[in-house]
């Protein structure tokens, strides 16, 4: 028996087969995603926490709570601040290194291999290693501002500083990511556009804004769209490198603010309505982002 699947046909054991290749994932997603999701939406709406066995139906005081407590406002707009920053930077640094590593150079593998290498460090460990690089006393780099006659900077001791400090690690931190996916990009643009650009007289910088960056547009949508996700989720460099959430809680994030109502206040119901708010922010940012990459966004 034979069925039609959008204009094609397939036999309904291949199908089957499908599907049975398809369970473990969907089980999975079921039990580690939709199942958890539930739960954090119903959690939000009882005053549940770590130091009771009972679970109280409050509607949604929850929500009340958190968006008249001050540290949860500073926490959105921190988190807004961080992605607002670091995303822009990224993509533009990430992109030039790419270009710039895109060409025939003496010790090419070189320098790819060290853009990557911050990757692949914990970042626990890397978190660390900054506090001392941010040290205002014994950092390197107020060692070497000292020496250009520059006052030393309270980096991650200082409100004005805090967070800008965090975005610096960062984009250290994850600059090397983004830049392999550009070279992929890069190097999957067949040659012959920018060659046949050149011979009708086309400068580089031509080439590059009307051949090379729309063709790398699904790339670029990309970096855009996991930068969102991971600036809105970013937590373990928060917590190492200022506990607390900073100095007036400076670099307090939604996530970390999740944290604290969850394991150091033991609020579960209000760390559920922080984790719900957060969710629909990612999604309203991912379903407009999605919106517009159908109409900027050039697949062909």
């Amino acid at each position: 028996m034979k069925v039609r699947f959008r204009g094609q046909r397939f036999y309904l054991r291949e199908i089957g087969v499908a599907w049975l290749c398809l369970a473990p994932a969907l089980g999975l997603a079921v039990v580690f995603v939709f199942i958890p999701l539930v739960q954090v939406f119903f959690l939000s709406f009882t005053n549940w926490d770590l130091l009771r066995a009972t679970k109280n139906w409050i509607g949604i005081k929850n929500y009340e709570y958190i968006f008249k407590d001050p540290k949860f406002l500073q926490s959105i707009w921190n988190t807004l601040y961080f992605a607002g920053v670091k995303i822009p930077l990224d993509l533009v640094l990430s992109l030039f290194i790419a270009v710039m590593l895109d060409r025939k150079i003496k010790g090419l593998r070189f320098y790819r291999a060290s853009y990557f290498a911050p990757v692949v460090i914990p970042v626990v460990a890397a978190s660390l290693i900054w506090v001392w690089l941010f040290d205002p006393g014994l950092g390197p780099f107020n060692q070497i501002l000292g020496l250009f006659g520059i006052s030393p900077i309270r980096w991650l001791h200082d409100p004005a500083s805090s967070m800008l400090s965090i975005i610096l690690f960062s984009l250290w931190k994850g600059l090397g990511y983004d830049i392999v996916i550009f070279l992929a990009g890069l190097q999957g643009i067949p040659p012959t556009y920018s060659e046949a650009a050149s011979i009708d007289g086309a400068g580089q910088w031509k080439i590059f804004f009307k051949i090379t960056l729309p063709l790398l547009s699904p790339v670029i949508f990309f970096v855009i769209l996991m930068g969102i996700i991971n600036s809105f989720k970013i937590f373990t460099e928060i917590s190492v490198m200022t506990p607390k959430g900073g100095p007036l809680y400076s670099t307090g994030v939604i996530v970390f603010y999740i944290y604290q109502q969850a394991f150091e206040n033991y609020r579960i119901g209000r760390a559920a309505a922080a984790s719900v708010i957060l969710f629909l922010m990612i999604l309203a940012i991912t379903t407009v982002q999605r919106k517009l990459g159908r109409k900027f966004v050039d697949y062909e």
